[in-house]
């Protein structure tokens, strides 16, 4: 039986049920995600061979395509912070003592989750007002701007959720209660 990346990511859960939900969670958007990518795709592919053979205008393939780029990117970063998948410059980690290290972790941690909390709050305030106002793209196919922005938020909030979780792991890890895996 193959191994699946999406079965066990490089950090184990935070213990309790929160961790576990988030780590389903992480599993669904991910799915999502790469759907959503396979659905740019072929929009996309859909786009070229409409044009090129019946010369058909295709304004809305593309933000489609976009749209479901947008979703795919959001909605799975909390899974790929779960698994430290993001780039990281790992320069200092050998040279510090462990517990300075584990300090470190948690302070890169509460900085990306005081950043991360104010794009998902300003998201969300983006997402209302292109709501209630009912903002759309200037073009002929005049979709809705809320789409995107509520995909940003939720994606924004999950990885919000995800670095709170990070951080509790960190001040376990800080009081000697565990180890935590490198930012």
């Amino acid at each position: 039986m193959a191994h699946s990346e999406l079965s066990a990511p490089a950090e184990p859960p935070p213990h309790g049920m929160l961790g576990r939900a988030m780590a389903a969670i992480n599993r669904v958007m991910t799915i999502l995600g790469m759907l959503a990518l396979v659905a740019a795709s072929l929009v996309l592919t859909h786009s070229v061979i409409s044009r090129h053979y019946f010369g058909t205008p295709t304004d809305w393939q593309d933000q489609i395509a976009v749209f479901c780029l947008i979703g795919a990117v959001f909605l799975s970063s909390a899974y790929v912070q779960s698994t430290n998948g993001h780039v990281a410059i790992e320069t200092l980690t050998g040279l510090l003592p462990d517990r300075v290290n584990r300090a470190r972790i948690l302070l890169v941690r509460l900085i990306s989750l005081i950043f991360c909390a104010f794009f998902a709050w300003k998201s969300w305030t983006l997402t209302h007002e292109a709501w209630e106002e009912d903002y759309r793209l200037a073009s002929s196919f005049e979709p809705p701007l809320a789409i995107p922005y509520v995909l940003m938020s939720a994606g924004m909030t999950l990885l919000c959720l995800q670095l709170a979780l990070q951080c509790a792991d960190s001040l376990r890890a800080l009081g000697g209660k565990e180890r935590t895996h490198h930012v």
